[in-house]
């Protein structure tokens, strides 16, 4: 969010000190890098002023602040995505608001700004319903639900923006709003999907599905069969009916004794699958993908889908990363063929992931409103996330965008 006050007199925290409830760190204080250091070590905003919000009222107070004193603002909960850079910056940290209700008789959830999916999880499975939660339950609600919110279950169930009811949110004026297709559509259009730059979300109502367990899980298959299997998974995603979702991903483990032994340090093709309904039937679909290649550690099967973080085994822990990503909307062999060139187990990388996503189903349509998420058309997703680190750590940028250009569109229909 951009805030163009005219400059006033240097600021002094004192006033806003008094007026939050929260904690208001400037550089030097004790606690001041903590708060401002999140999951993706590789991005942490600069900020003359960081304010740890305990409420809405603490954001409204600090975009007024910000206001008055010229100051632009950014905001950050878990520290995923990319930060706001540069200085002259106060951010808003959001990681202390968490509270999470659900209402089981309308299927309905209300999260804060600071709530992760895991605490969604923990408070909707009780009751055999969910979200649509991500990858991974340690991402934030708001934030991944504003830039669309991808669920390894949207080809049944879309976006998470798509069910998203209403919207607490402090606009630049430091005004607390509530926001739906009644109050300010045009504005509710914008924030689902648009994410950044529309004010502050402090708290989101969405809709809730009822599905307390899934088929699906993660197949781990040997380095020196990642052609054979993403070819094979190339042929057979596209006709799986929309219960099933699946991606495929070249897969760099670190050597962690965490890991089951048959997978430290090592390269494999990873391929990601769940299904909603009968798991016999979901089995069955599954099989033609179990001979593709050598596995190395299968665990799909029934499991809760509190669990759904099991399926992509996504970091656990904060690490340095940067990633980029496009959409295709078909994909050759000659693409595959890109991607294993460039990121292929034969390849050094610094690339953790490249990831192929099938896409579709109701993917393609919002549900309810319409909303400003993009790519509806996409079949299917590319994404390559890069570690910061290491002896390879300088060639992240350098090997994200050889994945993006390798399979970026050439000729008019080529992907």
């Amino acid at each position: 969010m951009s805030i163009t006050t005219q400059q006033q007199p240097s600021p002094s925290v004192d006033r806003l000190r008094a007026t939050v409830a929260g904690a208001v760190l400037t550089p030097g204080d004790a606690g001041f890098d903590t708060e401002l250091t999140g999951f993706n070590l590789a991005s942490t905003p600069a900020a003359s002023i960081v304010v740890g919000a305990t409420c809405a009222d603490d954001v409204a107070a600090a975009v007024r602040y910000a206001a008055f004193h010229g100051l632009r603002v950014g905001v950050r909960a878990t520290g995923h995505g990319a930060s706001p850079e540069g200085a002259g910056q106060l951010i808003v940290t959001t990681s202390r608001m968490t509270d999470v209700a659900v209402d089981p008789e309308s299927r309905t959830a209300r999260a804060s700004a600071g709530a992760r999916w895991r605490d969604v999880v923990a408070a909707t499975a009780p009751h055999g319903l969910t979200g649509r939660v991500g990858s991974s339950s340690s991402v934030g609600v708001v934030g991944y639900t504003l830039g669309g919110g991808l669920s390894p279950l949207g080809r049944e169930f879309g976006y998470a923006a798509d069910h998203v009811r209403a919207l607490e949110v402090v606009t630049a004026d430091g005004a607390v709003r509530t926001v739906d297709t009644d109050s300010d559509p045009d504005l509710f259009w914008a924030l689902r999907g648009g994410r950044d730059g529309l004010g502050i979300v402090t708290a989101i109502e969405f809709g809730l599905v009822e599905l307390s367990q899934i088929y699906g899980g993660g197949m781990f298959f040997a380095g020196d069969s990642a052609r054979d299997v993403l070819h094979a998974w190339r042929r057979w995603a596209p006709a799986l009916p929309a219960e099933a979702g699946t991606s495929v991903a070249i897969t760099r483990l670190p050597p962690d004794p965490d890991l089951p032994p048959p997978l430290q340090g090592q390269v494999v093709a990873h391929l990601r699958y769940t299904h909603t309904g009968d798991p016999d039937v979901a089995d069955a679909l599954l099989a033609p993908m179990r001979t593709s290649g050598r596995i190395l550690l299968d665990g799909v099967g029934v499991m809760p889908v509190a669990a759904l973080d099991a399926v992509h085994m996504d970091p656990p822990g904060p690490l340095p990363a940067s990633d980029r990503g496009a959409a295709l909307t078909a994909l050759p062999a000659e693409a595959v063929d890109a991607i294993l060139a460039v990121a292929g187990p034969d390849v050094p990388s610094p690339l953790a992931i490249v990831e192929i996503r099938l896409l579709g189903g109701a993917l393609r349509r919002p549900h309810g409103t319409d909303n400003a998420v993009t790519g509806r058309d996409a079949a299917f997703a590319v994404t390559a996330i890069g570690v910061c680190a290491g002896p390879l750590g300088d060639q992240v940028d350098k090997d994200l965008r050889a994945v993006t250009d390798a399979v970026a569109p050439g000729p008019p229909g080529r992907y």
